[in-house]
């Protein structure tokens, strides 16, 4: 194993890794950014802390606490946490669920029997985990962003990519051209970037898996005898699991907001959206035959999200042919939620581009985006491979085997994955990696 870890630049490494604060040296390199979710949010400051020169362009014209639930590995704990002294993860923190007294209880879908109870790892403070609401995790790190003086234009839809052998960029609605030495696509699963990068249009198929989403107050479930207990004993995670479906639902916040999804069969079409409101009724019959207390917690549900989960072959690039336009986070690589990975990677390449344009220099653009595909296209696909084997180790479930094994049910938290530090990682191979590309 630590053979392994070393390779992965967990440890023993002395390659440089940019002090917390630190002014570093201006790279010279202009980078334009699209989309600022959390892939590209990081991205930017990334760059800014490597000494590029930022911007982003973001198609909503407000940022707006949208979503349920989100994940970050420990991996991507260890990123947010080298940000202003800590203080991001511990605004993070205080908005997360705390597992460390409850772990997580994987249960029986029929009879709700406790056939795992997974308990939560030590606490590391240099890369912690964090499971909260999408809009207030997402709030905090745009933040800390404009806090960094990285210009966020709101209300700007790129309509165009375009590239030469010198620079590369954007043309807004409404026609203004705007260039740089590099463009990073992290506008998502519908980029507009991916079309410029392959040559082609991808269109994503149906993964023939949905998922039934919400997030609410306790207000009715405290109310409730049957649900009382999920939202007075500090926050919890349970999960429910069955055939070809599983229930994951979480309190959160001392207990005082509650989240579930509920990941089934589907086959629908989803040519033209694959994210609606859902109707109850149709969970109902997800769950029909489970446990009464699925449909117990179900009940408290104000609205709910039906979100067909979309899926792609693995892209043959991430990088345009002159090497001056890169796809990163959903736009190169859409994860599923059993993989609790899909953001924290978009971060890993974040970091992994801004290290690859720094040790390239303005000079080598195109061969240091080149070097950020390829330290980081293995693992990824390595990564994407753990979401797929979660969900069928979940609804392929052999219980009797389960009863000899418990442990073989739990939610992998691989060392591989976890204690990844993506950033030592890219300055340790650089050099080995940037002779296949100049």
């Amino acid at each position: 194993m630590g053979a392994l870890l070393s390779k992965l630049g967990i440890m023993g490494s002395t390659n440089p890794i940019v002090a917390d604060g630190a002014e570093p040296p201006s790279s010279g390199i202009k980078v334009i950014i699209v989309g600022a979710g959390f892939g590209g949010l990081t991205a930017a400051i990334e760059c800014v802390r490597q000494g590029h020169s930022v911007v982003i362009y973001e198609s909503f014209p407000e940022l707006k606490s949208l979503g349920d639930i989100i994940s970050f590995g420990s991996n991507g704990g260890r990123i947010f946490h080298r940000w202003a002294n800590g203080s991001i993860t511990a605004k993070m923190r205080a908005i997360s669920i705390d597992l460390q007294n409850h772990g997580f209880k994987i249960r029986k879908f029929d009879t709700g029997e406790v056939i795992r109870h997974q308990l939560s790892p030590p606490r590391d403070l240099e890369a912690p985990t964090f499971n909260g609401h999408r809009g207030e995790l997402h709030e905090i790190v745009f933040d800390h962003a404009k806090e960094l003086g990285i210009p966020i234009e709101l209300g700007k839809r790129v309509v165009r990519y375009f590239e030469n052998e010198k620079e590369a960029g954007v043309e807004l609605e409404g026609g203004e051209m705007v260039r740089a030495d590099m463009v990073i696509g992290s506008d998502g699963v519908r980029s507009k970037a991916r079309t410029l990068v392959l040559g082609y249009e991808d269109k994503p198929k149906s993964s023939g898996y949905a998922v039934f989403r919400a997030w609410f107050s306790n207000k009715d479930m405290i109310a409730d005898p049957r649900t009382k207990e999920f939202c007075t004993g500090g926050d919890t995670f349970n999960g429910w699991i069955g055939p070809d479906v599983h229930f994951l639902f979480s309190t959160i916040k001392n207990g005082s907001d509650c989240c579930w999804v509920l990941t089934h069969k589907d086959e629908h079409d989803i040519d033209e959206s694959w994210s609606f409101p859902g109707k109850l009724d149709d969970v109902y019959k997800v769950l029909e035959g489970w446990d009464p207390m699925c449909r117990a917690i179900v009940e408290k549900t104000p609205s709910i999200v039906d979100w067909k989960l979309v899926y792609r072959d693995p892209l043959p690039t991430w990088v345009s042919k002159e090497g001056r336009i890169a796809l990163l986070g959903d736009a190169a690589h859409p994860f599923l939620p059993t993989s609790a990975q899909g953001a924290t990677q978009a971060l890993e390449d974040g970091v992994t581009l801004a290290v690859t344009l720094k040790r390239a220099g303005k000079a080598n653009v195109p061969a240091g985006v080149r070097a950020y595909q390829d330290i980081r296209y293995d693992r990824v696909k390595k990564v994407q491979k753990l979401g797929e084997a979660t969900r069928d180790m979940w609804h392929k479930t052999d219980f009797e085997k389960v009863k000899k094994d418990p442990k073989s049910i739990e939610l992998p938290r691989e060392d591989w994955v976890m204690k990844f530090d993506a950033e030592r990682h890219a300055e340790e191979v650089f050099e080995k990696v940037m002779k296949k590309f100049m």
